[in-house]
């Protein structure tokens, strides 16, 4: 593998050397004394500011021309070496503008070699309106943009995730998949999921999928990034409009099996303020089933059979507020409060049907096991940060303070009957009442400094520290004539999580190679206890001196352009992945009494050092990305299974816990090496559709040995996710602005330490049809359109072959209709006699 980095940055070396071209010449320092005149050009709209605006200064009342410059990508602009005891006229123009004028004076005159400075603020350029006759655009932004360092999903065009939730946005990204308790796997990793670029208390499926404006995919983050993103990064970004005035969106819809839903945005911009207001309410229904297939065996020879098939009967319901404010106290420093309030309801009535066999298939005994479980959950989250632009362009330090906070309340009820094939009572029935609370508090404090060196020089430096608090009571009963008895199952425990870290990366360019340096040190520290036995366990990292490269996380990404519309790069980051509590919580998960779980306090983090070469390139039509990826992790946490002892069958019995029930677990295995690659492309044909194929080849190596013995395995895995959009041009009204949406996806089977992950696929597919001048959306989806989107999995050991599979879901219609509106002279604050707040004004 050395060798394989050894050439490709070579080959990068070579290429810089080829193709090398002067530097442009940099922005001169302004000269000590005189005056200096900085602002910003922006649009009077949505105050954005204009890339490449001329700006120009004149004497007042000559042509004579004192400075000028074009402004920067974010509208800014700076003109040095002036007499400050001057009147100038300044001209500031833009394609598609009007022209603005303005008279300029110093406040006050330069003294020896010490410079005056004057802020003009924003200047705000008014849109030019001219009749350009009649024009049809066809042409869209593509959903996926895709750059070298992550890939950006625009949501809205997502016609399939409409009315639904964020598992549903999921689903319909390339390169991300969502296995079957809903967890979302990016290349086949558990990723580290954030909202708006924070850690969240929220699970997707408690998102709306209409709240959601994009989601960044990150496969290999930098030291900038957490040092617990293993398996990259999934940035969900929510909407907030910032549109002047008053601006809002309403939709409402409804499917099967019983999904109904809502929301309402509102969003009011006026002078220093920008306030918005979010409200959603989600229900779904559905009735997924499981089956499982067993047979137990002896040093290999199969001693009895064992099915099980169950139907659960499940509701979602989901509710959330969002809403905050932005002000903009000048035009350098923005304030922004944010809290949302939500929660959800849960239900799950599950009949579960059990077959017992012996070695010769004929029936011994049957089970019948009824679940029934509620449960509730309160969320609540608040945001607080500040952001200053200095008056170098892109400088800025920004500081913010996140708090989440969390409940649960769970109730189950279950009963297990057991019959003779004749019908007659096989054992006594048994009753299991199981209920608990949980509260969970989470703080993150962060600041981020950046400060630009030059056109191509950037430094970027930041802290930041988690601290995640959760303590838990669950007490679990058999029930007999009425009376409880407590089982040891009963688990009450509590548990913080803190990490403290520090970055610091450094932008540049060498030979034509742009690069990006970057170290980050971590301290993490996790205390497990469980209260009503006193045990305690967790892990420090670094926890002694020797261990301090523990706690080190470099990065290096090195890139180079060839001509306009091609793009290498190679990139290293090393990343931890730290065991979460019910990873490592000894509490025995019954709900399904023949295939328990339990976590395993002894397990350590995981280190992953992550290699990435990329290609990307760009053409008239489309868009190509190509990835080659190694990944070495050492200590991977993974799933291990055996059946239970004699031991755990006896603290298990009255549980009614067969004896060959299956313990899950979790184990540090000695490594995994990962090799892959990743193909997408998004390319149109036309002006009216699009494909966006992608295709992720991996080869996967577990080396692991467990009680001596070995549980290595290897094996060859893909996957595969299509996206096709076309759009109706009509010049008849009914079939014009119609779209269409198709995705399938294909996950073939995977090896395991014990067995492999069963092959799954799925289609889904969307419709839309915009009308009322684009301000009302009817939008019509079916996800899973075949009902085949389910996850299996076969176990093969010395003692047992299992062959089963669950669903998240099962296929489900839904309808929404969208509308928005607005009012861009809307003022809920009224200015009194015509005074005018001169900040107000620039902003």
């Amino acid at each position: 593998m050395k060798s394989v980095l050894a050439l490709c940055l070579a080959t990068l070396i070579a290429i810089s050397v080829g193709a090398q071209t002067d530097n442009p010449a940099r922005n001169k320092p302004a000269a000590a004394g005189g005056g200096k005149l900085f602002g910003r050009i922006v649009d009077s709209k949505n105050n954005k500011g204009i890339d490449a605006a001329s700006v120009q200064l004149f004497q007042k009342n000559s042509d004579i021309l004192a400075g000028g410059m074009l402004t920067k990508p974010n509208g800014d602009f700076d003109i040095s070496n002036l007499r400050s005891t001057d009147t100038f006229r300044l001209v500031a123009t833009a394609i598609g503008y009007a022209k603005q004028e303005l008279i300029i004076t110093f406040d006050k005159l330069s003294k020896g070699n010490v410079t005056v400075e004057k802020d003009l603020g924003n200047i705000k350029l008014a849109a030019e309106s001219q009749y350009l006759g009649s024009v049809t655009v066809v042409a869209q932004k593509p959903a996926l943009q895709m750059g070298i360092d992550r890939k950006t999903f625009d949501v809205e065009k997502n016609l399939s995730s409409a009315g639904g939730t964020g598992i549903d946005v999921m689903r319909n990204i390339p390169s991300v998949t969502v296995d079957v308790d809903g967890n979302v796997l990016l290349r086949n990793n558990s990723p580290q999921i954030y909202v708006d670029g924070r850690p969240t208390i929220l699970t997707l499926d408690q998102i709306p999928a209409d709240n959601i404006e994009r989601v960044e995919l990150v496969t290999n983050p930098s030291a900038k990034f957490d040092a617990a993103s293993t398996g990259g990064i999934i940035n969900v970004v929510l909407k907030k409009n910032k549109k002047l005035g008053l601006n809002g969106i309403v939709s409402a819809g409804g499917g099967s099996p019983d999904i109904y839903n809502g929301n309402l945005g509102l969003n009011l911009r006026q002078g220093k303020f920008n306030l918005f207001l979010n409200g959603n309410f989600n229900h779904s229904g559905g009735r997924p089933k499981s089956e499982t297939y067993r047979q137990d065996k002896n040093n290999g020879v199969i001693e009895d059979y064992f099915n099980q098939f169950a139907f659960t009967n499940r509701k979602r319901q989901f509710y959330n507020v969002r809403f905050g404010a932005d002000y903009f106290m000048d035009n350098r420093n923005t304030f922004t409060l944010t809290q949302s309030f939500g929660g959800g309801r849960f239900t799950n009535l599950e009949d579960q049907n059990q077959e017992y066999m012996d070695v010769s298939l004929q029936p011994t005994h049957f089970g019948y096991r009824t679940s029934d479980g509620k449960s509730t959950n309160e969320r609540s989250s608040t945001q607080f940060s500040f952001k200053h632009n200095f008056v170098e362009a892109g400088k800025s330090i920004s500081a913010d303070v996140n708090y989440n906070h969390g409940s649960n309340v769970d109730n189950t009820s279950i009963l297990n009957t057991y019959a003779n094939p004749d019908g007659s009572p096989y054992s006594p029935d048994s009753r299991i009442h199981n209920n608990g609370t949980g509260l969970n508090n989470q703080v993150t404090f962060q600041v981020d400094y950046v400060d630009p060196h030059g056109e191509d020089g950037k430094l970027e430096t930041g802290l930041r520290s988690y601290i995640n608090d959760n303590t838990s009571v669950f007490n679990s009963f058999s029930v007999n004539n009425g009376s409880e008895t407590k089982l040891p199952l009963s688990n009450n425990y509590k548990y913080r999580q803190m990490v403290n870290a520090f970055y610091l990366t450094y932008t540049g360019k060498v030979l034509g190679i742009g690069y990006q340096a970057g170290l980050r040190a971590e301290h993490s520290k996790f205390d497990g206890e469980l209260v009503d036995s006193a045990k305690k366990f967790g892990y420090q990292y670094p926890n002694k001196v020797s261990n301090l490269f523990d706690a080190l996380f470099p990065s290096l990404f090195l890139s180079k352009k060839i001509g306009d519309d091609n793009e290498l790069q190679l990139n290293y980051s090393r990343r931890i992945s730290r065991p979460d509590f019910w990873q490592m919580n000894p509490f025995v998960d019954i709900s399904d009494p023949l295939n328990i779980r339990q976590g395993n306090p002894a397990l350590r983090p995981e280190f992953t050092n992550s290699f990435e070469f990329n290609y990307n390139r760009n053409y008239h039509s489309g868009n190509f990305l190509g990835v080659i990826y190694f990944r070495n992790t050492t200590g991977d946490i993974t799933r291990y299974s055996d059946t239970i002892t004699a031991a755990q069958y006896q603290q298990l019995n009255n549980a009614s816990v067969g004896p060959s029930a299956i313990l899950n677990t979790f184990i540090n295995a000695q490594y995994q090496n990962r090799w892959g690659s990743e193909l997408t492309l998004q390319q149109k044909v036309g002006q009216q559709l699009d494909i966006t194929p992608t295709v992720d080849l991996q080869y996967k190596k577990v080396k692991s040995n467990v009680n001596n013995i070995d549980l290595s395995n290897e094996g060859f895995n893909w996957e595969a996710k299509l996206i096709i959009n076309y759009r109706v041009v009509s010049k008849t009204a009914f079939w014009n602005k119609w779209s269409f949406q198709t995705t399938g996806g294909y996950e073939s089977p995977e090896v395991i330490p014990q067995g492999k992950r069963k092959e799954m696929y799925g289609i889904d597919l969307g419709l839309r049809k915009e009308f009322l001048k684009n301000k009302a959306t009817f939008t019509f989806n079916i996800n899973d359109v075949f009902n085949s989107r389910k996850r299996g999995t076969i176990s093969d050991t010395e003692n047992f072959y299992q062959d089963s599979y669950r669903r998240w879901d099962v296929r489900s219609f839904r309808a929404t209709l969208t509308y928005k509106f607005g009012k861009s002279d809307f003022q809920l604050f009224k200015k009194n006699g015509g005074n005018h707040d001169e900040n107000e004004e620039r902003d």
